[in-house]
């Protein structure tokens, strides 16, 4: 059961390190190249627009 234990942590660990990895390599290009940052913003400004009208369509949802 510990081998198990130590496998899943292994696993958690290469994935948190790989993901946040992802992350700030995103982060660097977006500064690098700017209207990469121009459509992050704009996508997630429509993603709130998008979930505003969600909300407002169905109130029963939280």
């Amino acid at each position: 059961m510990s081998v198990l234990r130590f496998f899943l942590t292994l696993f958690m660990f290469i994935c948190l390190l790989a993901g946040s990895s992802v992350v700030v390599t995103t982060l660097c290009l977006m500064l690098r190249f700017p209207p990469l940052l121009f459509a992050v913003v704009l996508a997630c400004a429509l993603l709130v627009i998008v979930l505003r009208q969600l909300r407002r369509h169905n109130p029963a949802t939280v």
